[in-house]
């Protein structure tokens, strides 16, 4: 299963990594394949591919503000959540996507 994700906070420093930390963590636990885009202060780190986005089954947004790019995600199921979600419950906010591409 392949997952992408993006996170961002109004500042891009701290939580936007806590969040995309968490979701990679729990990723791992769970066997699925994720990459996770952070936005913010310092710009757009760890940039999810066009390759990657073609091949994503699911998107989870973890976001507190506008992302860069947006459209580049259009048409792919998500799951949009506050950057505070994903660090409280990543692997809840997984499991939803997964279920998400499985319709």
């Amino acid at each position: 299963m392949n997952i992408i994700a993006v996170t961002a906070c109004p500042a891009g420093v701290a939580h936007t990594h806590m969040a995309a930390a968490a979701l990679e963590a729990s990723a791992k636990k769970l066997g699925v394949t994720i990459k996770v885009e952070k936005q913010g202060a310092m710009g757009i780190e760890n940039k999810i591919k066009d390759k990657e986005v073609a091949e994503a089954k699911a998107l989870i947004l973890a976001v507190d503000t506008a992302i860069a790019k947006s459209e580049r995600f259009d048409g792919i199921p998500t799951v949009k959540v506050s950057v505070a979600e994903a660090v409280k419950n990543p692997q809840g906010l997984i499991n939803q996507a997964i279920e998400l591409a499985k319709k």
